[in-house]
């Protein structure tokens, strides 16, 4: 019989080096891994874990995922933010967190979720990248049309 302690164990190995994501809203993991650009055709190796106990997310349950030989860059760290703001990234190296941080919402977003006006000139043929101001986390105005996204960024994500 297996202790329960046992049973309530995370079994994902350790990486070597690479990322680890921790803190996500429970349910986006996959959505961390559209913003990274990571498909199943890669071939990376990426651990996903959903919908853990967590007992500092408010509703007790996280996502946590880990790719191996890759650093995230500031700019991925910014986009993930806008899904999962108060996600925490491990840098790993030898098997040791050389670097812990939490994410910051940025001011501006750009190229990275699209305008929900289809009107809107950032959705049009010219040659320009959607840009968003942060008011809060989980709403954003657009800079060109001033359309709000209150719900459900991950709909919008580019």
């Amino acid at each position: 019989m297996i202790p329960d302690k046992d049973k309530e164990e995370l079994r994902v190995r350790s990486i070597r080096n690479g990322s680890v994501i921790d803190h996500i809203t429970a349910g986006n993991a996959l959505n961390v891994l559209r913003i990274l650009g990571i498909t199943g055709t890669t071939t990376a190796i990426v651990s996903v874990v959903m919908n853990v106990p967590s007992k500092r997310l408010a509703f007790g349950q996280k996502d946590i995922v880990k790719i191996e030989d890759r650093e995230l860059v500031p700019a991925e760290v910014d986009k993930i933010a806008l899904i999962a703001p108060q996600a925490t990234i491990n840098i790993i190296r030898d098997y040791e967190v050389v670097q812990k941080k939490s994410v910051v919402l940025p001011d501006l977003i750009t190229h990275v979720v699209r305008c929900p006006n289809l009107n809107c000139i950032s959705n049009s043929a010219e040659p320009i990248y959607s840009k968003f101001r942060v008011l809060d986390s989980f709403v954003l105005r657009c800079g060109y049309c001033e359309s709000i996204i209150d719900s459900d960024i991950a709909t919008y994500l580019i």
